[in-house]
């Protein structure tokens, strides 16, 4: 698949920004392309490569980019081995979509559908019905879930026209409100440990003529924000979850195929003034700013009424080279959050959009102390963020 082009002059207009490949190459079309091969109404094949298989198994490993993994061939040396088509399978990057963050992945990933359309566009975002902050992945405060996101899955597609669907996770999992409008569909199976999980989900596999079946493993993400990338701890991480997707390969039963992909990537960011923008230390990029939504690396800006375009300007001024600045109409337009923005879903976008271009963060640490601390961050259109991981191994 033709993939964006990642290095841009200055300075840095909005339509330079990598757009990810919605419709042809995103986390979005994987399983719409899979689904369709087992011909479930509804679901059409975006992903022309990938060719029909009856049983299908996505495990996705939070934070595992493709450069990150390509940079790590001794720790995960069974994954390293399916870049080259080797042991049976093939290996591919797509993108994870804007932003490149967890819930809005998960949410793409399971509905088939870009952020624009399922609505889950950052970590957090502007309620435009109660005007405070939404927190995506935690769900807080508590929003009706198939209000806030009304598409049915991919999994509930599939179950309905007869092909056998599971998850496979963690049991903290099973009744959230983001598995609800992203993930569920058949049974939910919760397990603790990762070698339990594979077994599981090669068992579910083998548990129809035709399977979906859908598994994941968080604690790569975890170590990452933790201990940066450069850590022990995060490779160790990769060391195992190596391990665990071997561990299922090898338990494939026959006419599957096991497709390995991530959410997103991640880059470690220096823990310097220069790099880490404090805007609860700036008065320039709070001037006229209500409320600062999504993460350190992919700003929602949301304006004093009047005061958008001002907001805009001095956001451009101050880090227009660091960052692609867009207003929510122009990152509308540029494809940002895919092809098309449901009306429900536009007020959820910043007046000001910021992506990160360089290695840096606009921190909060007054009213983000957590996320100011973390040393891995993710959320933007680089490489490192964007770039993920599609692995199959077909038996």
């Amino acid at each position: 698949m033709a993939l964006p082009t990642w290095d841009h002059p200055e300075p840095l207009a909005v339509g330079s920004a990598p757009v990810p490949e919605y419709g042809v190459g995103s986390l979005a079309d994987l399983l719409p392309t899979l689904a369709a091969g087992m011909e479930v109404p509804g679901t059409t094949a975006a992903i022309q490569e990938l060719a029909p298989v009856d049983r299908a198994c996505v495990f996705l490993i939070d934070g595992l980019g493709w450069e990150q993994l390509r940079a790590h061939p001794d720790e995960a040396p069974f994954m390293t081995s399916l870049l080259a088509s080797s042991r049976g399978g093939t290996g591919r990057p797509i993108t994870a979509g804007y932003p490149a963050t967890t819930a809005t992945s998960l949410a793409s990933v399971g509905t088939g559908l870009p952020p624009g359309a399922h609505g889950l566009p950052g970590y957090t975002v502007r309620d435009p019905e109660t005007r405070e902050l939404m927190n995506q992945l935690r769900w807080q405060p508590w929003t009706a879930p198939h209000v806030w996101q009304p598409y049915p899955t991919v999994f509930q597609l599939a179950h309905e026209s007869g092909v056998h669907t599971a998850q496979v996770s963690s049991p903290a999992f099973e009744h959230t409100p983001l598995t609800k409008v992203a993930l569920s569909g058949g049974t939910f199976h919760g397990r603790l440990s990762g070698e339990d999980r594979m077994d599981l989900a090669a068992a579910q596999l083998g548990a129809g003529d035709r399977a979906l079946v859908y598994t994941y493993y968080s604690e790569v993400d975890g170590a990452g924000h933790r201990y940066g990338l450069d850590s022990d701890t995060w490779r160790g991480q990769l060391m195992h979850v190596d391990r665990l997707v071997q561990r299922l390969a090898e338990q494939l039963p026959p006419r599957s195929a096991l497709y390995v992909t991530a959410d997103h990537g991640m880059i470690d960011v220096p823990f310097d003034e220069q790099h880490r923008i404090d805007f609860d230390e700036d008065w320039e990029l709070r001037a006229g700013v209500a409320l600062l939504g999504g993460e350190g690396r992919a700003r929602h800006v949301y304006a004093v009424p009047g005061a958008e375009s001002d907001v805009l300007t001095c956001w451009r001024e101050v880090l227009g080279e660091q960052f692609w600045i867009a207003s929510r109409d122009e990152a509308i337009a540029a494809g940002w959050f895919g092809p098309t923005v449901d009306e429900r879903v536009y007020g959820r976008i910043g007046d000001v959009v910021a992506a990160a271009r360089d290695d840096v963060l606009i921190i909060a640490s007054e009213r983000e102390p957590k996320e100011s601390a973390m040393v891995g961050n993710h959320g933007s259109m680089t490489p490192a963020e964007q770039l993920i991981p599609l692995l199959e191994v077909r038996s």
